[in-house]
């Protein structure tokens, strides 16, 4: 996915442009804009770079949200900051006028790339207290990079206008389909994978992903959000697989897909005790029917069976689902009252 933002087209009214300059127009205000132009901050981020005070700071946030610049999501004790799309039609062409290899723009980026550098220290520091277990589990399945080359087989050259990974985690998921991507987001209920995942996709240049803190068994987007929905080996670790399935099913916009990647059935109990697994597993045809009930049809499965000859091998599973003609019918209808 390119970090270039489109830029609207639509005129803007008067009174608007001219609040947008003006809460533009101040050198703190006009620096954290160059900012959150490479993706997002937190207020801790921007205290750190800009060497300022966390109440200057916040107040200068409030400004330019108020002014529909930029806008604010939490993520559990912590607020972070991004360019709202929808006044890139004046944002952008004033931050791509700015020269930012002179101070104090290049001083800003320079402090930004040692934040980043914070982060993926802190990620590899993460995965280092983890790595034995994630070692485990990878052990016992096929390869990752085999699993992926069949996500990109089965979902084909189609264009990915907006997608979701529920259950980001690493952002792995992320890091392959973002680039195809218009617009992508990922999920997740833990503040510390959502660390790792923006230093990871960061390390990759895909800083303007939209990652969020929130549940999967109630996603915090409208129905139809989305043309690609993922929930990639999420499911056995979740007491209502069926009710995430339903909610992600919602997330389906008319025409569009949801990808589910998990374990065939198996007996490894163990994995319940040292990797938190709740399910062992599911068959082919039992996701199918939560797929269906949910609203979706045309459902392709396909097993990764692992090569390796060891005493303990999973099945990687694919299912790929798309929206039904009664779901679309149903939302083009719910549209229409609305």
């Amino acid at each position: 996915m390119s970090n270039e933002r489109t830029i609207s087209a639509a005129p803007v009214p008067f009174a608007d442009a001219l609040g947008v300059l003006r809460a533009a127009a101040e050198e703190t205000r006009l620096r954290i804009l160059a900012l959150l132009a490479d993706g997002e901050l937190s207020v801790s981020d921007l205290t750190d770079i800009l060497g300022q005070s966390q109440p200057r700071i916040s107040r200068h946030l409030k400004l330019l949200v108020e002014a529909g610049l930029i806008e604010r999501h939490r993520e559990g004790a912590w607020a972070f900051f991004r360019l709202c799309e929808g006044a890139a039609g004046l944002v952008d062409p004033l931050i791509a006028g700015l020269d930012r290899g002179v101070p104090p723009l290049s001083e800003d980026q320079a402090r930004r790339e040692a934040v980043r550098a914070q982060r993926a220290e802190a990620a590899q520091s993460f995965f280092a207290r983890l790595a034995p277990k994630w070692d485990q589990l990878r052990s016992l399945h096929v390869p990752e990079a085999t699993v992926e080359a069949a996500v990109l087989e089965v979902l084909g050259p189609r264009p990915i206008q907006s997608l979701i990974d529920l259950g980001t985690g690493t952002g792995r998921m992320l890091a392959l389909l973002a680039p195809r991507a218009g617009r992508a987001t990922g999920l997740d209920s833990s503040h510390a994978m959502l660390s790792v995942a923006r230093a990871n996709l960061e390390r990759l240049g895909l800083s303007r992903v939209d990652l969020r803190q929130g549940d999967i068994h109630a996603p915090p987007f409208g129905r139809g959000s989305f043309d690609l929905v993922v929930v990639h080996q999420v499911l056995h670790y979740l007491d209502d697989p069926t009710r995430a399935l339903r909610e992600a099913a919602r997330l389906v916009a008319p025409g569009g897909r949801l990808l589910v990647v998990d374990f065939a059935p198996h007996d490894l109990e163990f994995l319940r005790e040292s990797q938190a697994h709740r399910r062992l597993g599911f068959a082919p045809e039992q996701v199918s029917a939560w797929l269906a009930e949910a609203g979706l049809g045309s459902v392709e499965t396909r097993d990764l069976a692992p090569t390796a000859q060891a005493e303990h091998q999973l099945t990687v599973t694919l299912w790929l689902a798309e929206e039904s003609r009664e779901g679309v019918d149903d939302l083009a209808e719910e549209r229409a009252v609305a």
